[in-house]
């Protein structure tokens, strides 16, 4: 196993308050820096109130901008414009059939309207390696939708 390498960029946020219902945290969610400041609720589904963003949507937020990201940086490599790049991330939070315990999976799917799926299929495996979130959820899917699927 490699060491690890030296950080670019470190945060923290730190969660206090709320329930614990399905053991998920709901509370205050506040960021070292301050920049992020919000109440975590459950989800409708989950026997909350939906009446604020819950942990699974702020993952999907960070995976979808990061894969965004991944592949915009890709795109401008190849001289391809980024510009229409749409990326959806789909958490879906349930139970663990091999322990009852839970689980989260993550499925991601990429719109680049005018691109060739032909082009888009080799950046999305090497943004797949290039994104850190990628990296650590290898469960789940990817797929572009430029029209047609991959």
């Amino acid at each position: 196993m490699n060491p690890p390498s030296a950080p670019l960029y470190v945060t923290s946020v730190t969660v206090t308050g709320g329930g614990s219902a399905h053991g998920r945290a709901s509370g205050r969610a506040v960021s070292a820096d301050g920049a992020l400041d919000l109440e975590l609720r459950l989800p409708e589904e989950l026997g909350g109130d939906s009446a604020g963003p819950n942990p699974e949507q702020l993952f999907a937020a960070g995976y979808a901008a990061c894969f965004q990201g991944a592949l915009s940086l890709l795109a401008r490599r190849h001289r391809l414009d980024p510009s229409a790049i749409s990326v959806a991330v789909t958490v879906a939070f349930g139970r663990d059939p091999a322990d009852g315990g839970y689980q989260l999976r993550a499925d991601l799917v990429v719109t680049w309207p005018g691109i060739e799926p032909a082009v888009v299929a080799p950046l999305m495996r090497q943004a797949e390696a290039l994104c850190p979130y990628a990296k650590m959820t290898r469960q789940g899917t990817i797929s572009f939708w430029g029209g047609r699927p991959v």
